[in-house]
């Protein structure tokens, strides 16, 4: 007599096929945007270093070492590296489920897959420069070791899934309408100053603090510098704030892409 196939079994064998399809969307992406020339997928690395570093190299030299007694170079390591995510994985939704339609041609490929391969193909690079441009500035002594290295990976992961919550209505909506792809850069950079990119909460008047809070954003900076900085400067996050906006955010897009699915049209 045969076993018959019980749900845990079903289900354990789905989730292996869709990361085997997840991981060939990424390898895809990878060979279509960088080819196997030279470097091939390190230049997904290499290329978000070298604007990182560009940036800190120009923000050391037009602003003073020092501003309330906080690093530039720190300022602009963390700043840029998140805002780079941010603007990545928001962006990298936009128009993608009609530019790669025709791979819902293969049976076991989903359009959510698409936007999740892409998501995880962005942040490995993304972390990756993270990691590689910290540990040369601390080797360089230009920043300090952090001081609670799990609050700087709990808010690089709540700007991560808030990133890519957004990301994800972002590709729903856009196949909707074709103008939310003009209106995406204009709100990136409204959203630019308020983000806590160039600045800390506690630089502010009491009043714009408590304007601050507001912003989903902000507690991500906050918690990556105060994992950096621990005492050293006061820092202004609740931990649970971007998480609960991922969460509400991601329950929308994932509502929105049943929704949508009807208007892709195979290519």
């Amino acid at each position: 007599m045969f076993d018959k196939p019980t749900v845990k079994g079903d289900l354990s064998r789905s989730a292996k096929v869709q990361m085997r399809s997840i991981y060939a969307l990424m390898i895809r992406d990878l060979m279509m945007r960088y080819g196997r020339d030279n470097i091939g997928f390190l230049w997904v690395v290499v290329e978000a270093m070298m604007l990182a570093v560009g940036v800190m190299i120009i923000w050391s030299v037009l602003r003073p070492s020092l501003e309330h007694g906080v690093s530039m170079i720190f300022m602009a390591f963390t700043g840029y590296l998140l805002l780079t995510m941010w603007r990545h994985f928001t962006q990298s939704g936009v128009g993608l489920f009609e530019q790669t339609s025709g791979l819902l041609y293969h049976r076991n490929v989903s359009i959510l897959d698409i936007f999740i391969s892409r998501i995880f193909l962005e942040f490995a690079a993304m972390s990756a420069s993270f990691v590689f441009i910290g540990a040369v500035l601390i080797d360089a002594n230009l920043i300090d070791p952090p001081h609670d290295l799990g609050t700087v990976v709990v808010g690089w992961l709540a700007m991560a899934a808030l990133a890519a919550s957004v990301g994800l209505n972002l590709a729903v909506a856009s196949e909707y309408s074709k103008t939310v792809e003009r209106f995406v850069g204009p709100i990136q950079y409204f959203l630019l100053p308020i983000s806590g990119s160039f600045y800390m909460v506690y630089w502010l008047p009491t009043k714009l603090q408590n304007i601050a809070w507001f912003i989903p954003m902000v507690h991500c900076y906050e918690m990556v510098r105060g994992g950096f900085v621990g005492d050293a400067v006061v820092t202004y996050y609740t931990i649970w704030y971007p998480y609960l906006w991922a969460i509400c955010l991601t329950c929308l897009g994932l509502w929105g892409l049943e929704r949508v699915r009807s208007r892709i049209h195979l290519g």
